[in-house]
């Protein structure tokens, strides 16, 4: 029988005469000492401190041990370290880098007022459950959950981090929207059943500029595509414009995002757009003749060929004007593959051509940057019974991204991590064995001798300590 003062010897295949030993009694050993650096890109850039600042804390002040920024902080730092149950907390609360990671003055939890909680220094899964399931109009009369978000001021928070990323305005801005599914498996609020993607979803609205998230918001999947879109671009190029009243604006979509109302609210404000269009009877007939030409191409060389043709181009009842159209007219070893884009972009500077392949093609790389979000830092990990608890979660894993970026962005340049998605910078920068010590005055970390990436490790470092801190925020 196990008892608590003789930890389980775990015995493993034998090293010649030598048995093989393991317990779990190594004392304050972390496995993420690499979260210091995710620390200093906090420090630089206050993405964590700022989403804090978007709760309200309804508590008595005298009667809690963890305040909300500590709460955010463990949260966002656990999943930008991989951990992305709330369970996974009630070990990480014994880990004093994540004390420090999470801001708590006693790493130790040496100071907490109940002999239970001596040891461990950050929240357990509870505590943290409490922070996502508060409900709307909670109050200080409220039992248990007390902590509100201010959702317009996180909407706004990520664009602000965005516009302080430059240190000058630049010289255009495009905007990529998108939509794509969360798949759910209980019985969730806003769960329907999609027919493209043929399951249970969310329907996810995200807007980038690069890899610059802008937007993050939870929809039920029974709407359009488009639905909401041009309600966050008022907010987005308004915010923008702020800032940088002259800066040309663009947005990219595929066709899921070609409504009349999205288009017309384009060109009332001054905001360009490149949309793909889907393809009907009378667009193919308007591409047949190119169709043809690229097919005598195709047979004449053997290879892929493409021919393109400008045209303008009116929907029957749908649209309120004619717009300028590029048809791409594509054969390949399969047969023809017509495509079509809608675009304000004068054909002046913007051929058709180059629009379709150096513009509207590149929108492509924004799909790769929600597919990072969701694989590595758990952007699907909406099991809440409510969408409101869903969306902070959907919050919280991107303010992970948005540190894990201004890490890359401001860190990771000019080293071989410089373009890495996060699961290969987690693996190699975040994922370091290190040992901790806390004395009166210090918190000696120290990491693994046989780390293999120590001399990266260590320009990275460099880079983070010698830059500024953005000015804060009002």
């Amino acid at each position: 029988m196990l008892t608590e003062c003789t930890p389980h010897r775990l015995g493993f295949q034998s090293l010649s005469r030598r048995e093989v030993v393991g317990q779990f009694n190594g004392g304050s050993i972390s496995s993420d000492g690499g979260g210091l650096l995710l620390r200093e890109a906090e420090r630089l850039t206050g993405v964590i401190s700022g989403f804090a600042a978007c709760f309200r804390d309804y508590r008595d002040p005298d009667r809690i041990e963890h305040t909300v920024e500590e709460l955010v902080a463990q949260r966002v730092y656990g999943l930008a370290l991989g951990y992305e149950d709330l369970n996974d907390h009630d070990a990480l609360r014994h880990d004093p880098l994540m004390a420090v990671l999470s801001g708590k003055t006693d790493p130790n939890g040496g100071s907490r007022r109940r002999r239970r909680d001596r040891g461990k220094a950050c929240a357990g899964k509870s505590t943290l459950n409490r922070l996502e399931l508060t409900p709307a109009r909670a109050n200080g009369a409220s039992r248990y959950k007390k902590i509100t978000v201010d959702r317009d001021a996180v909407h706004d928070l990520f664009v602000d981090v965005f516009i302080e990323s430059f240190a000058q305005a630049p010289e255009r801005i495009v905007l990529d929207l998108d939509a794509t599914d969360d798949p759910l498996h209980g019985e969730q609020s806003g769960r329907f059943f999609h027919g493209y993607y043929g399951n249970y979803c969310y329907l996810p609205l995200y807007i980038f500029c690069g890899e610059h998230l802008l937007c993050a918001r939870l929809r039920p999947s029974n709407i359009d595509e488009s639905a909401g879109s041009v309600r966050e671009l008022e907010r987005i190029v308004g915010q923008i414009r702020q800032a940088w009243p002259t800066v040309p604006i663009a947005i990219r979509a595929d066709s899921g995002f070609c409504r009349e109302r999205l288009m017309a609210w384009c060109e009332d404000h001054d905001v360009d757009y490149v949309l793909g269009l889907a393809k009907n009877s009378r667009l193919e007939a308007e591409l047949a003749d190119s169709l043809a030409e690229a097919k005598r191409q195709f047979e004449t060389t053997g290879e892929a060929a493409r021919v393109f043709k400008d045209f303008r181009y009116q929907t029957l009842d749908s649209w309120g004007r004619a717009r300028r159209v590029v048809g791409k007219a594509e054969h390949l070893p399969k047969g023809a593959n017509p495509r079509f884009v809608v675009t304000s972009l004068p054909s002046t500077c913007w051929p058709g051509r180059r629009l379709y392949e150096q513009e509207y093609c590149a929108r492509g790389d924004m799909e790769n940057r929600i597919k990072e979000q969701q694989l590595w830092l758990f952007a699907d990990r909406t099991s809440a019974s409510t969408m409101r608890a869903n969306q902070l979660r959907l919050w919280f894993s991107s303010v992970a991204y948005t540190l894990m970026l201004a890490l890359r962005r401001l860190g990771l340049k000019g080293t071989e991590l410089a373009r890495a998605q996060c699961g290969s910078i987690r693996t190699r920068l975040l994922k370091v064995g290190a040992q901790v010590r806390v004395t009166v005055r210090k918190v000696w970390v120290a990491f693994s001798q046989s780390y293999p990436w120590a001399d990266l490790f260590e320009r990275v470092y460099a880079h983070l300590r010698r830059q500024q801190p953005v000015p804060q925020r009002c």
